[in-house]
């Protein structure tokens, strides 16, 4: 059977375009994963207790995009929820991103509060601002807070995160660490902030049940390429991997994720616990915060970073580096060249993307497509 799309992974960007064809367009598609599963990353299930489990590590959806939340309702019903962060440093529990909260709470009462009169000097009230920006400062006192977050909450934990240093790091993902000018504890402050309701597993599996989508799992692209017909191809995996990695390989981290049940009703006070500067794991997550699951056992997972090596560990976040994206340019030039090939989502455009950007790209994609079968 001739497919007229073939879809390389079963992921965000696989999935949303795989419905929106078939819907849509009406026409076939084959949907192949090198994994035993659908949802990329944002897979879940149902373990014994009763708790739904993030097997690679915690997805919380949260968008201002309309287009992508309406677009995702069709699909799932929502569990309200809003995520707290707490990191754990000099044996306090503070909300990150460090905000006026935790001001008060590592600092004396009276230098707490020069800190928050200074900075509303400088900055608006509800402003995030990137805490390498603010060691650029020229004021001493907010010289002082911003080494003191630098150390204490960013330092460490992003060596242990990446493997390099801050300033060997791209911007895009430096900024991603400000300081909040406000005492709003949430970790994200958009205006649709859930997750999907029987988890992510059974969204995606609403999203490609379809008579045009045929699923083929522990499929290896390489291996079926020469095998299957299809007249166009969407790529999701590894660009690099696309190309046979004629120009090298571009450099990712990977995670391990180290599953413990405990004979307790809660481990933590919140879902996720970050731990910058002790131990070798990055933070621990309690997934039955997620859908206020009821059990009197709990699950959480202690998560550590490593790098990427092909056959023993998947990719998870491009590093991105003058040099790697300089590499990735190589790349994307030469898809650029091919016919009815589109390169979609976090490891085929090489971005540190969240749910919804990819989301929404996914969609941007289709919309091409669309417009060249004149629909």
């Amino acid at each position: 059977m001739k497919y007229d799309f073939l879809i390389v992974g079963a992921g965000i960007s696989g999935c949303t375009l795989a419905e929106r064809i078939a819907n849509v367009l009406n026409k076939r598609v084959c949907i192949i994963d090198f994994r035993d599963h659908i949802g990329g990353n944002c897979y879940d299930y149902k373990d014994e207790n009763g708790i739904i489990i993030h097997k690679y590590g915690p997805h919380v959806f949260h968008t201002n995009k309309e287009e992508v939340w309406q677009y995702l309702s069709q699909f799932t019903k929502w569990h309200l929820y809003f995520h707290k962060v707490l990191a754990h440093i000099d044996n306090l529990e503070v909300p990150v991103p460090f905000n006026f909260n935790s001001i008060y709470k590592a600092f004396p009462k009276g230098l707490a509060r020069r800190f928050e009169n200074k900075l509303l000097e400088k900055f608006e009230y509800n402003s995030k601002i990137p805490i390498l920006e603010l060691r650029k400062s020229d004021d001493p006192l907010l010289k002082l807070l911003a080494d003191y977050v630098f150390e204490k909450i960013f330092l460490n934990y992003t060596i242990k995160q990446w493997g390099l240093s801050p300033d060997e790091i791209d911007e895009s993902v430096t900024a991603r660490i400000p300081v909040f000018l406000s005492r709003d504890d949430g970790y994200f402050q958009d205006k649709y902030q859930a997750i999907p309701a029987e988890g992510y597993t059974a969204m995606f599996k609403k999203m490609i049940d379809h008579p045009n989508i045929e699923l083929r799992l522990n499929t290896n692209y390489t291996d079926v390429r020469e095998c299957i017909e299809f007249d166009r191809l969407i790529f999701t995996g590894k660009i690099e991997e696309y190309f046979d990695f004629k120009h090298g390989e571009l450099p990712y981290r990977s995670l391990d994720f180290r599953l413990e049940q405990h004979n307790v009703e809660y481990f933590q006070s919140v879902a996720q616990k970050n731990y910058p500067n002790n131990f070798d794991f990055t933070r621990v997550t309690e997934y039955k915060h997620f859908l206020n699951a009821k059990s009197d056992k709990t699950v959480i997972s202690k998560e550590y970073s490593m790098q990427h090596k092909i056959g023993e560990n998947d990719p998870y976040y491009p590093i991105l580096t003058d040099e790697s994206l300089a590499l990735y340019d190589t790349y994307k030039r030469e898809g650029e060249k091919l016919e009815k090939v589109y390169f979609i989502g976090r490891l085929a455009e090489y971005k540190y993307y969240n749910m919804d950007d990819t989301f929404q790209s996914s969609l941007a994609l289709f919309d091409k497509i669309k417009a060249e079968f004149d629909v």
